[in-house]
């Protein structure tokens, strides 16, 4: 036997051992280091829920193209918000409009209108006079926006669904600020996405081919479509904008594991124009260029927030970086003379700061401090998110975040396992997606682990799929078990005192926790948890919207993901492995909250665990919001689920008490509490 070969496989072993050893001290080094810092800052006061339930008064912040105008929405509570100008080169902010439903503006690609959009309308307005027109979405003919027209001074593009008794039809349709209507194309696939040449004329499609596929197709002068691309639903992409030259600029993870900035050339070349340097993220948000819409700051948020400049705009970045370092960054590009940027710079509170950016004099100006946030939470206060690795029981890396009470004792507080929904989502540090969950247990004195275990999406396609749909008892609980390990062997939380919550799929991680981990977790909070995964994704797939999403295929999208509903084995393993076939396992404390009009886990499926519960004398506390989605969404409901959090937690892991209900709190639990569990005997 020839014994060089061996030797050599030997060596590899030995460097690769040695380099995946180096990784886990250097992860270990790093949150020490970063556990080290938060223990050195300065307890955090006591907030109240009313703080964490508040809206931050500013909501979409925009830029108009030519960067010589900021319109914002200012909440005037309830449902209703008013919209502001403020213009760049100075001067007072002017109202246009004092009372709206509208949730989002958009510029004009002229900036000399806005577009409003509501639940179920959009407007436009006029920068000048304050006139326009409102364009109903939804009903009969199903209506919806797809972008501002670039091709076009002031117009949208929108497809529209034709129901027909045959078959479904989709329209893409240009409609200008007075209504006026031009129909680019009706099909009868799906439309996903498009870009328009200099003239307004189709030049690129993505189209979706009602079975496994989404194409992407170039428009032939004599009107025909030439497939140039076609990925699976295990890829994924937008499209951005073609050129001249025929080119096509898309975020995509087509043929490589991370999603980026990619060139589809002519001939059919495919390049990487922008990856995550790091390799470790995927492409999160993208900034464009106002008038030519090619991509200009490409920004990675799944592990830590960085932004990047790609090509003329990578040194006005790297400056806004310098500027404002260890933030999470928002950038907007504006065009023309004397044009001005809008940054955007978050810390850990939900509050961002706003200033203007000249790229002649790399100088910035703070704008709209007046609506900086009055309550205590800020950044002094509120918890930092810690990003760090560790390594699974089965030898894969696996990623989460951790976010510690400022100035306590790491090793001394409790450990709640925070777990996202999903599966297929991913927790991030990130503008605009700020935990008021999160924040609100560490103010209360949690230590929170957010694990982004196998399956979660944001850290590329491998990391996405590596969980080969083993969402039972199994490789993926078995992720957040390893990571609350790993912290409590790294001295960060006490051991006798930890616990897990979650909405949704971090729901039914919950359940599985207290169930088949209770050793480990002492103390379970659901928030519209199936307890069923197989039945649930049969019943989304056969029943619910998501099944009849027009393109998407929900089922295709599973099996691609490990979860064939169609396997009667399969699934049938996967609920042998489910909380409610094992119900009377259960002997953790538990609180379930739940909406009765939820869309996406039926509120029978949480119902009937319950009652399997309470049937087997397991004591258990039951919230459901009548009318509430899948979420709660009004101040009192979100109050509700903060009160349940802290009172189950507090009750049996010690952190700080709840403060006393309202009159309105106690009396929306007076009605919506089904099960009484014996943490709050004493609430109706």
């Amino acid at each position: 036997m020839n014994p060089i070969p061996t030797l050599l496989g030997a060596l590899a072993c030995l460097v690769l051992s040695c380099s995946s050893a180096a990784t886990v001290r250097d992860d270990a080094a790093a949150l020490r280091a970063a556990t080290a810092v938060e223990s050195a800052r300065s307890p955090a006061p006591h907030l109240s829920r009313a703080e964490f339930v508040a809206v931050p008064p500013l909501s979409s912040v925009t830029l108009s193209p030519d960067g010589r105008h900021v319109a914002y929405l200012v909440d005037q509570g309830g449902d209703a918000r008013s919209l502001w100008v403020l213009p760049t080169a100075g001067g007072h902010a002017r109202n246009l409009l004092p009372r709206t439903t509208a949730q989002q503006a958009r510029w004009s690609q002229d900036g000399k209108w806005l577009f409003l959009q509501g639940a179920r309308f959009v407007s436009s307005l006029a920068l000048q006079s304050g006139t326009g027109i409102r364009i109903e979405l939804g009903g009969t003919t199903r209506r919806e926006t797809m972008m501002v027209d670039p091709s076009q001074p002031a117009a949208l593009i929108v497809r529209e669904e034709l129901r027909s008794p045959a078959r479904k039809r989709w329209r893409i349709v240009r409609i200008d600020t007075r209504g006026r209507r031009t129909v680019l194309r009706e099909d009868s696939l799906w439309i996903h996405d498009l870009t328009l040449d200099a003239h307004g004329n189709l030049q690129f499609l993505m189209r979706y081919d009602g079975r496994d596929a989404h194409l992407i197709e170039r428009m032939e002068p004599n009107g025909r479509l030439r497939e140039v691309l076609r990925w699976d639903n295990g890829e994924s992409g937008s499209l951005l904008a073609g050129t001249a030259r025929d080119e096509l600029y898309l975020r995509s993870n087509f043929g490589t594991d991370l999603k980026g900035v990619m060139r589809l050339d002519p001939d059919g070349t495919l390049h990487t124009v922008h990856q995550d340097p790091r390799g470790e993220a995927d492409l999160d948000q993208l900034a464009t260029h106002p008038l030519t819409h090619l991509p200009m700051i490409a920004s990675y948020r799944s592990i830590e927030a960085a932004s990047y400049g790609i090509s003329d705009a990578e040194p006005h970045v790297d400056a806004i970086r310098a500027r404002f370092p260890h933030r999470v960054l928002g950038i907007s590009i504006g065009a023309g003379p004397g044009a001005q940027w809008l940054v955007s710079s978050l810390g850990s509170s939900p509050d961002a700061r706003w200033y203007l950016y000249d790229p002649r004099s790399r100088g910035f100006r703070r704008i709209l401090a007046e609506f900086g946030r009055r309550s205590r939470l800020n950044d002094a206060v509120s918890a930092r998110e810690i990003p760090f690795a560790y390594t699974a029981s089965d030898g894969m890396r696996v990623r989460g975040f951790l976010l510690l009470p400022p100035g306590a004792d790491p090793a001394r507080v409790p450990l709640v396992a925070q777990v996202h929904g999903g599966p297929f989502s991913h927790n991030e540090d990130g503008y605009g997606r700020y935990d008021r969950i999160a924040q609100f247990l560490v103010n209360r004195g949690y230590a929170v682990f957010q694990p982004n275990f196998r399956g979660s999406t944001g850290h590329g396609r491998r990391y996405a799929l590596a969980a080969r749909g083993d969402f039972g008892n199994g490789r993926v609980q078995q992720d957040i078990v390893d990571g609350v390990r790993y912290l409590l062997a790294h001295g960060i939380g006490d051991a006798g005192r930890v616990g897990i919550v979650g909405h949704s799929f971090g729901g039914y991680a919950v359940l599985l926790g207290v169930t088949f981990q209770p050793e480990l977790f002492k103390i379970g909070v659901a928030g519209s948890p199936p307890s069923d995964f197989a039945w649930l994704m049969r019943w989304n797939v056969d029943e619910g919207e998501l099944g009849t999403t027009p393109g998407f295929d929900l089922e295709q999208m599973l099996r691609h993901n490990g979860i064939d509903i169609r396997d009667a084995a399969a699934m049938a393993r996967l609920s042998a492995q489910s909380p409610l076939a094992h119900a009377g396992m259960l002997r953790r404390p538990l609180a379930l909250v739940a909406g009765g009009q939820d869309e996406r886990v039926p509120i029978r499926a949480v119902t009937h665990y319950a009652a399997t519960l309470s049937s087997l004398g397991k004591p258990a506390t039951l919230l459901v919001e009548p009318d509430g989605a899948h979420s709660p969404g009004d101040p009192i409901p979100r109050e509700g689920y903060m009160y349940v959090l802290e009172t189950m937690l507090h009750a049996h892991l010690g952190g700080d008490a709840p403060e006393a209900p309202s009159s309105k709190l106690r009396a929306y639990l007076d009605r919506n509490l089904r099960l009484v569990g014996p943490e709050f005997a004493g609430t109706r």
